[in-house]
């Protein structure tokens, strides 16, 4: 009986029914693939690579990461993109 998938947590089951997508693998490559492509476009406009793009440590390193990764592995980023389109919009 209950969800497939899903285990009791204290008379509860985890991950309920009605999760967010943040919960699921797909909906966090999404949302991962999403914070890398935004931060590679903000890192080439000039005034906000140097306000939110110049540190390197902290919260705002994470975006700053996220912008090295997304301009040197721009191809790869690219196919995943493709690819999860591909997966959102004819498989799931």
């Amino acid at each position: 009986m209950g969800v497939p998938g899903a285990f009791r947590v204290l008379g509860g089951l985890w991950p309920p029914p009605d999760a967010p997508a943040v919960y699921s693998l797909d909906g966090l490559l999404a949302f991962a693939l999403l914070l890398v492509c935004t931060c590679a476009h903000l890192r080439k406009v000039p005034r906000l690579r140097a306000w939110l793009l110049s540190e390197k440590r902290g919260l705002w390193g994470v975006f700053y990461k996220a912008a090295v990764i997304g301009t040197r592995l721009h191809v790869a980023v690219a196919v995943s993109c493709v690819l999860m389109a591909f997966y959102v919009l004819v498989l799931k």
